[in-house]
């Protein structure tokens, strides 16, 4: 072959490489927006959507943040306990009661709570246990909590006086709390707000409560929640446990509730 014949070849390769690479280059260009835009749809469809704003299951969920986040206020041990083994046997009893008492688990736990004095015990212990701690885990954060903010802080302004007013009167509905239970903040079917407490795993949705709303806020004072770091120390948990109030995941509960 001449020098003339290589010299073609070599122009002819050059310029099929680049009009390929052109080409590759105008395919790539115009496909990043397209990736970039199903990268980003793809990212807002798997942020998790709270349950507890929706409607919750009667599977028990990945926990929100690692075991360790909400220290030092809670225990990495206390954390993994009450998830794994507290508030599993919960899920998995209620998914048990659900399928002996013909109830359809792919509905809303809500409305089994809110119509539970048709149901048996294990129902009513189990489905309270798996709603409350789905909320509850919900409910914190790791540390700062910060404050409310929005109409959500306007509504305990003008309930309560002022936020330390609101942590008071919620503290003290934690700590009168005789045994096992738990402290709420509810919006009543009037849309205030209102503060109390339940026995054991009963919540203010369930048509046996005396105390009746909506749950913004729930707090866990059942021992098992506590007694390795604080022991008998009650209030000394109420007292950390603020700093850990998810207070965007309730001013939103709040919003859910007043429409």
């Amino acid at each position: 072959m001449s020098a003339q014949d290589v010299n073609k070849n070599s122009r002819r390769n050059f310029i099929g490489t680049a009009v390929k690479a052109a080409m590759v280059t105008a395919v790539t260009g115009g496909q990043l927006n397209a990736i970039a835009s199903n990268h980003k749809a793809a990212i807002l469809s798997a942020s998790p959507v709270v349950p507890s704003l929706v409607g919750t299951s009667f599977t028990q969920l990945p926990l929100p943040y690692a075991y360790t986040a909400l220290e030092p206020f809670i225990d990495a041990i206390t954390m993994e306990i009450h998830y794994s083994k507290h508030a599993a046997g919960y899920a998995k009893n209620v998914q048990d009661a659900a399928a002996a008492e013909n109830v359809n688990s792919n509905s809303n736990l809500e409305d089994v709570l809110q119509k539970i004095s048709g149901y048996s015990t294990k129902m009513r212990n189990n489905a309270g246990g798996h709603y409350n701690h789905e909320l509850f885990w919900n409910c914190m954060k790791a540390a700062p909590a910060g404050a409310p903010t929005g109409s959500f802080a306007t509504a305990i302004n003008n309930s309560y006086g002022s936020l330390d007013a609101f942590k008071t009167q919620f503290a003290d509905a934690a700590k009168n709390r005789f045994g096992s239970g738990w402290a709420w903040l509810v919006v009543t079917p009037d849309k205030k707000l209102a503060i109390g407490s339940t026995a054991n795993q009963d919540n203010p949705l369930m048509d046996v409560s005396t105390f009746k709303g909506f749950p913004l806020l729930g707090l866990d004072v059942w021992e098992h929640a506590y007694y390795l770091k604080y022991q008998n120390k009650r209030a000394d948990y109420i007292t950390a446990w603020f700093n850990l109030v998810n207070w965007e995941f309730v001013a939103a509960r709040y919003e859910k509730a007043m429409q």
